[in-house]
């Protein structure tokens, strides 16, 4: 199955939209082998409950190599698990380093099923991403409206739009009328933009950051999904690996009490 295939049949058959983050922090660790078991344990744990795993490649770099070692065991018990993995890289380039970026993060040994990636170089930087994408059975998730404050900077002014109209037309080109390679960020911090940006992209996957720590409420994510509860993944990744502290099953609560309150949320939509 695609990616989009395979989080689309795991919502279904799981009744879960709810996309683990991982974000290994050392600060939070007496020393490596501790954060590696600790990461590694969250994520048995929660599997039960996601429908997808999202490693934040930035934790894992800043470990060095053994950051890309824990990377790949990561994504090895991931797809044990029966969990699709996206990396949340927000890779963007020109040319020859937009391909490079792409066959390392979607092809390469260290590669997931899907990257998030960002298009202010200009759409054609997409274009070597989208096509290791499609040639891998993987995605793509093209930044369209960020969770953080600071977006209204350069994604206002009718951005995010021009940004959500080239995804719709890439998907567009894709045979078949389910869910495409190019899916979309857009915050869960902005509820209100989710209907709009829904229908501008009705192929697109949508990842929903913001869940948790930067405050935004499952309650209100309902006009992200499409009226059979796909469509969108929404992701939570501090209020589950560190719910608290480094108890491994208070994060495993914290993930069913969030994939319950998605539920209600569509439930009552």
């Amino acid at each position: 199955m695609t990616f989009a295939q395979a989080v689309t049949d795991r919502t279904r058959r799981l009744q879960t939209r709810l996309c683990v983050g991982l974000d290994p922090r050392l600060s939070e660790y007496r020393d490596l082998d501790a954060l590696r078991s600790h990461t590694l344990d969250v994520l048995e744990a929660t599997a039960p409950f996601a429908v997808c795993v999202k490693p934040q490649l930035a934790f894992f770099e800043a470990l060095g190599l053994p950051g890309f070692t824990l990377l790949e065991e990561v994504c090895a018990q991931a797809r044990t698990l029966g969990l699709p993995v996206l990396l949340d890289g927000k890779r963007g380039d020109i040319g020859t380093t937009a391909a490079a970026y792409a066959q390392g993060w979607l092809a390469g040994a260290h590669a997931g099923d899907a990257l998030t990636v960002n298009p202010f170089l200009g759409f054609a930087t997409l274009t070597p991403f989208v096509e290791a994408a499609r040639a891998n059975a993987g995605a793509v998730f093209v930044l369209v409206k960020t969770s953080n404050p600071g977006q209204d900077d350069l994604q206002g002014e009718g951005v995010s739009e021009r940004v959500a109209a080239e995804i719709a037309r890439l998907n567009a080109q894709e045979a078949g009328d389910g869910y495409a390679s190019v899916g979309a960020v857009v915050g869960a911090t902005h509820p209100g933009d989710l209907a709009r940006f829904r229908a501008a992209m009705p192929r697109a996957l949508l990842l929903l950051p913001g869940l948790g720590a930067q405050g935004a409420r499952a309650a209100d994510l309902a006009p992200a999904f499409h009226s059979d509860g796909t469509g969108a993944l929404a992701s939570a990744s501090r209020a589950v690996q560190y719910a608290a502290g480094l108890d491994v099953v208070a994060g495993r609560e914290a993930a069913r009490t969030l994939r319950d309150e998605l539920n209600a949320a569509l439930a009552q939509a």
